[in-house]
């Protein structure tokens, strides 16, 4: 009987031992190297039901990154293949290129420690004082928000 024990035991410590093992340090998520991410703001303007915002998706692929990036400026842009793409090593920064007609525009933030958002360098509003969050798409069928007014500018 006490042999059984002692086996029981001994193989209940080695499993949770290996069970330990196989788990990952515990460390902010961050962003993950490889996939498909979605970061998105885009809202519903409540008087007119135009859509407001941006939305970046970012394929992380072994040897590249590409984005497509959307806006609007009433309806929801073209989507527009981003060139010059760069992801920090440690997926806390990110810039691209995007052509806009005969415009070049270089777009670049930070990704917050768990990647669940992306700050834009920038703001919307004409003082800047309210950043272009975009928070990661988790949902694809939830309905865009409404958007809010920007505050009233600093004096």
């Amino acid at each position: 009987m006490k042999i059984s024990r002692l086996l029981l035991l001994t193989l209940a410590a080695t499993l949770a031992s290996a069970h330990a093992a196989g788990k990952p340090a515990s460390k902010p998520a961050g962003l993950p190297r490889y996939g498909m991410l979605v970061y998105s703001d885009l809202c519903v303007h409540q008087g007119s039901g135009e859509y407001g915002g941006q939305r970046i998706t970012l394929q992380r692929f072994a040897e590249v990154d590409t984005v497509i990036y959307e806006y609007t400026a009433g309806g929801l842009s073209w989507p527009l293949v981003a060139s010059d793409v760069n992801v920090d090593p440690r997926g806390k920064m990110m810039y691209f290129t995007v052509q806009e007609g005969e415009e070049e525009r270089t777009i670049s933030g930070k990704f917050s420690p768990d990647g669940n958002t992306l700050t834009l360098d920038g703001g919307y509003c004409e003082d800047q004082s309210q950043p272009m969050v975009l928070a990661k798409v988790r949902d694809f069928s939830r309905q865009p928000r409404t958007c809010k007014a920007c505050p009233a500018p600093k004096r």
